[in-house]
């Protein structure tokens, strides 16, 4: 059996004839075991609150989405629809057009987004399940389906055929215009239902038929601004947007949910790796009473230490035997650290203990990347204190 290894595990187990030092053991042990839950739990809630805030723009952004990288439009012919049809990984897509124009109901107007969309969208996207009232728009109508931010600011309802609400799409096209209204593509819509996704999303669309679309900003039938796919699961991402690329001969930018959300990732990693280096630098801290625990454990054992020593065993052993005693101490306290917060985490998830409001509970998400990112900080900083503390063991300390 390996020698300092069979003296770290009896030190560990055994308790010291001074009851200081029993306490100071105590104390480090309990450091180690507080500081790994705490930072597994706080990883799972920020797990949580990620997939949280996702879900909102997951409601509504497909897998991949398909743009012009020149211009607002670009053109699709018949042979590559087929073309994107045959593509493997690809469950359905859809053609979309996008633009920013403005709305008129009575005496209140607003500029957003119009979203001319064809028959796919609610296979690609289903947003009919966010719909709070109304009935989602059907193809060749002049029908518009609306976020409950924009309907809230225009206090409108849905199916006021006195009262429509009005589109003013400006006209493509160079110089200037004698009459302000010739500039203007006009129509008037009917809104015939009101999703509801979350605050933003709420008053970033007006959903109307892709052909509305098309006549109101006087495109060709065949002229769209993107295409919206949802892929099949464990599809080869990279393998479609190759083929995609092929098939509109590198004329396309193509982005999947993480690229057409990327401030928003950027925004909760970064809080991520901020919250991580927090709590890491608290157990840093405990682990300063692991040290002390250890030079103390030293100080206690000297006699021992000097015995072994006379007896032909190495300084460089007798300091592997206490750095061998301080990440053993480290490891089993983050393991038992670990478990509380499993349990904890899983309590969570399946009682609800803490709630946001009356409705919402807490957030969390039990994942393995966290209890490796948890177990491998605990071990590393727990070799590192353990090595500082060895090294106080020397021949002038014997001496």
């Amino acid at each position: 059996m390996n020698f300092p290894l069979y003296i770290a595990k009896r030190y560990i187990f055994s308790k010291s004839k001074n009851n200081a030092i029993n306490i100071i053991n105590r104390i480090a042990s309990m450091g180690i075991i507080v500081g790994t839950m705490a930072l597994f739990v706080v990883l799972s809630v920020f797990s949580g609150l990620k997939v949280f805030s996702l879900s909102f723009t997951n409601e509504i952004d497909p897998d991949l989405k398909v743009t012009a990288t020149l211009g607002k439009s670009f053109l699709i012919s018949p042979e590559q629809q087929n073309q994107i049809k045959k593509i493997e990984g690809v469950a359905s897509y859809t053609k979309i057009i996008e633009e920013r124009v403005l709305f008129l109901f009575k005496d209140k107007q607003q500029v957003t987004n119009l979203k001319g969309v064809d028959s796919n969208y609610v296979v690609v996207n289903d947003i009919q399940k966010k719909l709070f009232n109304g009935q989602w728009l059907k193809p060749d109508t002049y029908q518009v389906v609306m976020g409950y931010g924009i309907a809230r600011d225009f206090s409108m309802g849905i199916l006021d055929f006195e009262n429509p609400l009005q589109i003013f799409a400006p006209k493509p096209g160079k110089g200037a215009f004698e009459n302000p209204e010739e500039a203007f593509n006009k129509t008037d819509v009917l809104p015939v239902g009101i999703y509801s996704i979350s605050e933003d999303l709420d008053s970033k669309y007006v959903f109307a038929d892709l052909a509305l679309a098309q006549e109101l900003l006087l495109y060709k039938p065949n002229q769209i601004s993107g295409i919206e796919l949802k892929l099949k699961p464990n599809a080869n991402e990279s393998a479609i947007i190759a083929k995609l690329n092929a098939i509109f001969q590198n004329k396309i930018t193509v982005k999947n949910r993480a690229q057409l959300n990327e401030s928003l990732y950027k925004m909760l990693n970064t809080e991520n790796i901020a919250v991580y280096l927090i709590f890491t630098l608290v157990i840093i801290v405990a682990l300063f009473n692991l040290v002390g625990a250890l030079i103390m454990m030293i100080l206690d054992k000297k006699g021992n230490l000097k015995t072994l020593f006379n007896l032909g065993t190495e300084i460089s052993s007798l300091r592997k035997i206490f750095l061998l005693q301080g990440t053993l101490l480290s490891f089993f306290g983050g393991l038992i650290g670990l478990v509380l917060g499993i349990i904890l985490v899983l309590l969570q998830q399946q009682y609800e203990l803490i709630m946001i409001t009356p409705t919402l509970a807490y957030p969390v998400v039990f994942t393995v990347e966290n209890v490796l990112i948890v177990m491998t900080t605990i071990v590393i900083l727990g070799f590192v204190a353990s090595l500082i503390a060895s090294s106080r063991v020397s021949k002038k300390l014997l001496d």
